[in-house]
């Protein structure tokens, strides 16, 4: 093979790898898109009337998603299983987000912590690597992460509507994410920084509580729950 015909080769073969960078970035824009109408739906919550609407509100945010797997299904079909890792730079933040969409979801729903594999399951992908299209385990505890910010903001915006019991139930879900993170030795800078934040995020909603607690609050909330 002569140098010309070398860089020929070359040369189509870096052409064929934009083609497919092309076609991923034109359906992580749909996906983009989508995933800012479902955070659109739920920020509503945020509202002195919102709590009253959080579950038609998640069932929206559900129907959501149905176009959200639609999309991930067309971007499976954009490369080869075997290079996941090779393209994942370009949806990766996407997909944290919807992680993080699809968190918040179920926290309002059961204020429990979704799993990997239920937020999977909401995305319409899988868990394990060798089946294909996957929430990689660091996308899944970005997005966990994520959402504890977004529920110090509904701690605070609970007391502004009223709810006084809200922000004391946050701030033990907070604590215990907390725990469990100091489990884990993350030697992922971005993911490391990222649970700096949460840090930020427990002090913020014990600031909101002890506020509470020493106007009296927190016990009058308690008295309303056992009523």
């Amino acid at each position: 093979m002569s140098v010309t015909e070398m860089f020929s080769y070359i040369q189509g073969f870096l052409s064929a790898d934009q083609d497919v960078r092309e076609d991923i970035r034109k359906v992580v824009q749909n996906l983009e898109q989508t995933a800012r109408e479902i955070l659109t739906v739920l920020q509503s919550v945020h509202q002195p009337t919102g709590f009253k609407e959080i579950p038609s509100k998640c069932a929206k945010a559900r129907e959501l998603f149905c176009t959200v797997k639609t999309h991930l299904s067309e971007l499976k079909r954009k490369f080869p299983m075997e290079q996941y890792y090779r393209f994942h730079e370009h949806w990766r933040f996407v997909l944290q987000r919807l992680t993080f969409l699809a968190a918040f979801v179920v926290y309002l729903e059961s204020e429990a912590l979704v799993t990997r594999e239920e937020a999977a399951q909401i995305l319409g992908i899988e868990v394990v690597r060798e089946k294909g299209f996957h929430l990689d385990i660091e996308d899944y505890l970005a997005g966990v992460l994520i959402m504890a910010s977004e529920l110090s903001r509904l701690a605070v915006n609970s007391v502004t509507a009223g709810d006084y019991t809200r922000p004391i139930r946050i701030s033990n879900f907070i604590n215990e994410l907390d725990s469990g993170f100091r489990l884990l030795n993350l030697k992922n800078d971005p993911l490391r920084k990222r649970y700096d934040g949460l840090k930020y995020d427990v002090k913020k909603i014990e600031e909101v509580v002890y506020d509470l607690s020493i106007r009296g609050l927190s016990k009058e909330a308690e008295t309303e729950a056992n009523m």
